[in-house]
């Protein structure tokens, strides 16, 4: 459906286009006709009414200047002692400018998909594991299976983007256990390895023993999921499709494509490890850097009470939809997209700055969902919205020089 902006969104008819509302980043339609519906929400969450002038940003509710909004911001970031950034809904620029404001301030970072990419990374962590990208996939794979839900909902054109040009199709395969997920993969890995018990599993489950005579017979299989969305068991489903994947490959070629990192999430990941040498769920403290994937998370750390500030970033609509996380009496600096300003709740102790969307409203950088390839976003039009970078950096060099992190 082609889409039409009024104000601040001129759409380029140009084919050079990349679509930041979704982890695969596909950059082979224009802006004004991006057949995706996905990217058709995007693009629609990041307009404003026509002849409305730029979103205002807003101290405690009330409407604000930019100036003074970074100005309340500032002091109330110089007040605080044990902060939060979160969110992390940006791009590299941003993200690096963020990790520098964290070592600056001794705060806890995490993103919104944290679990989902502390899940995924204890398992590579223990395990190592076999991943593959986009390109692979395309070129290779003879068979997909696309394992748990949500797969095509975080990423619509994926099919599209690894069977264009095929001149033969892979098998396509959905394996889907509501609530059993982990054990069907053992009694998948059993059938696989044709273990003692692999006998009378292919009795009672005949299709499962199908798609292990399918993954034994492919030349190159691809396992993918979104981690997001496998569960409270989650880590132990990765556990259990890394075994599966190791298997296989000690007989034939598989690999996995987990289907995650997006709205900024994957970036913010990869920028803090290699800034830091280690990845979100950290804290910059007093002790140095600290990594705890389970005490620090965002949630968690919220519950508790033990943290004195939040920080939250979210300049892609994807964010929107769970609004901006709070606690009673936590003063809150949330820097996001204009749409996100009807989402922040109880706003008496909120600044809210409106933030440009990289790929929309400013250029930038995001890397893809196989971590292969960092693209570069092109803004439609400038429209007079800051960048997370800028906003963050103006953050940065107000704190009092020397200040202890807490």
């Amino acid at each position: 459906m082609p889409i039409a902006f009024a104000i601040g969104m001129r759409l380029d008819p140009s084919p050079v286009w990349t679509c930041p509302f979704c982890p695969l980043l596909c950059d082979d339609r224009p802006a004004s006709a991006p057949g995706c519906a996905l990217a058709e929400a995007g693009l629609q969450a990041c307009r404003w009414p026509v002849g409305a002038a730029c979103p205002a940003a807003r101290i405690d509710g009330q409407p604000a200047t930019l100036e003074a909004a970074l100005a309340a911001a500032a002091q109330r970031l110089a007040r605080s002692r044990q902060p939060l950034i979160g969110g992390w809904g940006t791009d590299v620029a941003g993200a690096r400018a963020l990790t520098t404001l964290a070592e600056a301030t001794g705060a806890f970072c995490d993103a919104a998909a944290g679990e989902a990419l502390s899940q995924t990374l204890r398992v590579q962590q223990d395990r190592g594991g076999y991943t593959t990208t986009l390109a692979e996939v395309r070129e290779h794979a003879d068979l997909i299976v696309m394992v748990g839900r949500g797969v095509l909902t975080r990423a619509p054109r994926l099919l599209e983007r690894v069977l264009d040009g095929r001149a033969t199709p892979p098998q396509i395969v959905h394996l889907d256990a509501p609530g059993e997920l982990p054990d069907t993969l053992v009694r998948l890995h059993l059938l696989v390895a044709e273990k003692t018990p692999a006998a009378a599993e292919a009795l009672a489950s005949p299709a499962l023993a199908t798609l292990a005579a399918q993954l034994k017979a492919a030349r190159y299989a691809v396992l993918v999921w979104e981690p997001a969305q496998l569960g409270a068991h989650a880590a132990l489903c990765i556990e259990r499709l890394m075994q599966l994947l190791q298997r296989l490959n000690q007989t034939t070629r598989a690999a996995g494509l987990p289907i995650g990192g997006a709205d900024g999430a994957m970036t913010a990941q990869y920028v803090h490890a290699w800034r830091t040498g280690l990845p979100l769920r950290s804290r910059h403290g007093p002790r140095g850097l600290e990594h705890d994937p389970l005490r620090f998370g965002a949630p968690r750390l919220l519950a508790d009470g033990a943290v004195d500030l939040l920080l939250w970033v979210a300049s892609f609509p994807g964010q929107v939809v769970g609004g901006v996380p709070a606690a009673a009496g936590l003063p809150r600096i949330v820097l996001g997209l204009p749409a996100l300003a009807a989402q922040l709740g109880d706003a008496r102790h909120t600044v809210f700055i409106p933030v440009a969307t990289p790929g929309v409203h400013a250029d930038g950088h995001l890397f893809r969902v196989d971590g292969a390839v960092l693209m570069p976003l092109h803004a439609l039009q400038h429209d007079g919205l800051p960048g997370v970078a800028a906003v963050v950096d103006t953050l940065t060099q107000s704190l009092a020089p020397g200040r202890a992190a807490a």
